[in-house]
């Protein structure tokens, strides 16, 4: 992203007034909107056109800004990180599959749709490459889904 927002940033910011949605992290969106506060670098974002900018901040978790409503969530507490390499394309990768079952894009289904995402990236640190997904079904997936939810909700 940041090699599209130096060298080809007037077509970026065309195909951002263009689609519903921008996941990106901490760095290129300062980058991208000149902000260097995350929250008002993820306004200015979506003030660029997308319905919805998701901005990761990688172990520290992620902001989510729509015109709506605007969210946190922190990282699933990852002990044994061996690679961080494809967190955040395990994220997006999460974040739309778990989208792609709902015709709503309600705020619930979105908040959850960034807590399955969040979940796919702490599995994927754990490995290297895609070793730690490839050996993950859907009952550990949904056992780490739990345990975010218990863990920011402190219980």
């Amino acid at each position: 992203m940041d090699l599209w927002i130096e060298r080809e940033k007037a077509g970026l910011l065309d195909l951002l007034r263009r689609i519903d949605g921008l996941i990106v992290n901490d760095s290129e969106v300062k980058q991208l909107t000149g902000k260097s506060n995350l929250i008002q670098a993820g306004k200015a974002a979506l003030a660029l056109g997308p319905k919805l900018v998701i901005v990761k901040k990688g172990e520290h978790g992620c902001f989510l800004f729509s015109d709506s409503f605007h969210y946190a969530l922190p990282a699933y507490p990852t002990e044994n990180v061996v690679d961080p390499t494809g967190a955040g394309d395990s994220f997006a990768g999460g974040f739309m599959g778990y989208l792609a079952t709902f015709d709503s894009r309600s705020p619930a289904n979105m908040k959850r749709a960034v807590a399955y995402g969040t979940v796919l990236a702490s599995l994927t640190v754990e490995g290297f490459g895609v070793d730690r997904l490839a050996s993950t079904d859907r009952a550990t997936v949904e056992r780490r889904y739990h345990e975010l939810q218990q863990f920011v909700a402190g219980g």
